[in-house]
């Protein structure tokens, strides 16, 4: 009986604890990370003044496994897209459009996101966060690329693409009608075309993903 009791509580716990981080990525996404006060995420959760305290060790913690669920989010997208690719260019594609989902390319996203890149060059658990997408990102490109392309030539295209990508979502922070998403999108494939040049990519869209 008591060990039951135990594990509805802790389940309880780890619902209040998801509720708290969902509350504050809502938060982050309207208003980014300077939005983000202990107030402002117990009153979008709809819990009590403090509570939060009791789920958390305090609110940069909260605010760690926040940026590490909109991280997931984005993840998440490109994964479900890498499983439909059929080919190696295919592969590519589905990270491009992965990064760029339709419902989240809004100004308020971009923002958020630039708010977090600003915080992530003094805060070491941020920064961290942020060399994981990037170990990620590269992981993903240099598997759909590997066939095809030299490995010493990987990380200069990876770095590339990554600074384009960074750039797109920074550029639609500017203004709603800045940058469209595909625009977006047409820019960074333009520049894996242009990089990889047409034999390259040729041979991409021939190789089956599974090989």
């Amino acid at each position: 009986m008591g060990t039951q009791t135990k594990k509805q509580k802790k389940r309880i716990e780890e619902i209040r604890r998801i509720e708290l981080i969902e509350a504050a990525h809502r938060i982050f996404i309207r208003d980014g990370l300077k939005g983000l006060t202990t107030t402002r995420i117990c009153n979008e959760a709809g819990m009590s003044q403090g509570i939060l305290t009791y789920y958390f060790k305090d609110k940069d913690e909260v605010l760690f496994e926040m940026v590490r669920h909109a991280n997931r989010i984005l993840m998440d997208e490109v994964v479900m897209r890498l499983r439909g690719a059929r080919t190696h260019w295919d592969r590519i594609i589905a990270v491009i459009d992965g990064n760029f989902p339709e419902t989240r390319f809004d100004r308020n996203t971009a923002n958020a996101w630039v708010s977090f890149y600003a915080e992530a060059a003094h805060n070491r658990r941020y920064a961290r966060l942020q060399r994981l997408f990037y170990r990620r990102l590269h992981s993903n490109l240099a598997s759909a690329l590997v066939p095809a392309v030299n490995r010493a030539e990987i990380d200069p295209f990876v770095l590339g693409f990554a600074a384009m990508l960074d750039g797109i979502w920074l550029r639609r922070g500017h203004s709603e009608a800045d940058i469209s998403l595909a625009q977006g999108k047409q820019l960074l494939t333009r520049y894996t075309e242009n990089s990889l040049g047409p034999a390259i990519v040729g041979r991409l869209q021939s190789l089956p993903a599974a090989e």
